[in-house]
C-alpha cells in the first residue's frame, strides 16, 4: 500500500484588500502583516491608496507585506478608475504589478456592453501577456440573475475557460453563485490556474464571499488537490467582512480563513497516479 505524501505547500496565502472593506487599503496592510499572511492582493478600486503606487509601495516597506498581485479595475464601480479605457486600466495594472514587484493581475471577462473591447479581449490578453513577466489570470465570473430570470453580462463567456487564455484565476465565490462545480473547473484550468481566489457561498444570486467552511463549496478538496499537485501560485483570501460588528470581529473571519487555508494546503495528500 502506498504511503500518503506530504506536500509542503509551495503556493503563498494573500489577504486581498477587499476583505477589510469598508475599511481602507491600509489597513488591509496592517491586517495581513499582523495576522501572518504571505502578501496582499490590491483590489484597484475608489480607494485613493489602492490607485497609488508609490503610497503601496510605502505600506508594503513599511509592514514587511509584499504585494503579490494586483486586481485590474473591473467592477461596475471602478469603471472610472484609471480611465475609461479598459485596456488602459489593463496597461496600468501591469504597470503597476511590475513596478511592485506583484506577479500577476487578475482581470474579469469584458460587459457584454463593452462590445469592441469583449472582441478584440482574448487576443488582447495573449498580447499583452508576450509584453511582460506578468501573468494576466482571467478570472471565472457567473450570470447574473433575479428571481427567475437569468442574463449574461459578461463576453465572450462568464466561465474563462470556453475560451484561450494563458492564465487562470478561480473564484469559489462565483462557482457557487453560478452554481457550477468548483473541482470540476480547476481540473479543466489543469496547468493553466495561476491564482485563486479563496471564499465560500450556498449558490445564492448575491456573490456571497463567505468565510471558506461557512458555505456549500468544496474549499478543503480544493486546497487538498492544489497541494497535491504541487500548485505554486498564490491563494488570496477574498472574503466579504462588511457585516463584522466590530475590528476585532472582522480581524477573528480573516484569522479563521488563513487558519483554513494553511490547514488545508497542509494536508496529507496521494499524489494522483501513486
Amino acid at each position: 500500500m502506498t504511503e500518503p505524501v506530504v506536500r509542503i505547500p509551495d503556493a503563498k496565502v494573500a489577504l486581498s484588500t477587499a476583505s477589510v472593506y469598508p475599511e481602507s487599503t491600509a489597513t488591509a496592510f496592517e491586517i495581513a502583516a499582523r495576522l501572518g499572511y504571505d502578501g496582499v492582493e490590491v483590489m484597484v478600486w475608489t480607494d485613493p491608496v489602492s490607485q497609488d503606487i508609490d503610497a503601496l509601495r510605502r505600506l508594503s516597506d513599511y509592514h514587511g507585506v509584499p504585494v503579490l498581485a494586483v486586481h485590474a479595475p473591473c467592477l461596475l464601480i471602478t469603471q472610472r478608475v484609471w480611465s475609461t479605457d479598459p485596456w488602459v486600466k489593463l496597461q496600468r495594472a501591469r504597470s503597476a504589478a511590475e513596478r511592485l514587484g506583484a506577479s500577476t493581475v487578475v482581470v474579469h471577462p469584458p460587459f457584454r456592453w463593452q462590445r469592441t473591447y469583449a472582441r478584440e479581449f482574448v487576443r488582447g490578453v495573449w498580447r499583452m501577456e508576450h509584453e511582460t513577466d506578468v501573468k494576466f489570470a482571467v478570472e471565472n465570473m457567473y450570470p447574473w440573475r433575479y428571481r427567475d430570470r437569468e442574463m449574461l453580462a459578461y463576453a465572450p463567456d462568464w466561465d474563462p475557460t470556453n475560451d484561450d487564455y494563458r492564465h487562470f484565476t478561480v473564484d469559489l465565490s462565483h462557482t457557487a453563485t453560478a452554481r457550477n462545480d468548483a473541482v470540476e473547473m480547476v481540473r479543466r484550468m489543469g496547468d493553466r490556474l495561476a491564482h485563486v481566489h479563496l471564499a465560500d457561498g450556498n449558490g445564492s444570486a448575491k456573490d456571497e464571499h463567505l468565510v471558506p467552511g461557512r458555505g456549500s463549496q468544496p474549499c478543503a478538496q480544493v486546497l487538498e488537490r492544489l497541494a497535491a499537485t504541487g500548485f505554486d501560485g498564490h491563494v488570496v483570501v477574498e472574503v466579504n467582512t462588511r457585516r463584522a460588528m466590530s475590528a476585532a470581529e472582522r480581524e477573528a473571519d480573516l484569522a479563521e480563513a488563513l487558519a483554513f487555508t494553511r490547514l488545508h494546503l497542509a494536508s496529507p495528500n496521494r499524489v494522483p497516479g501513486s
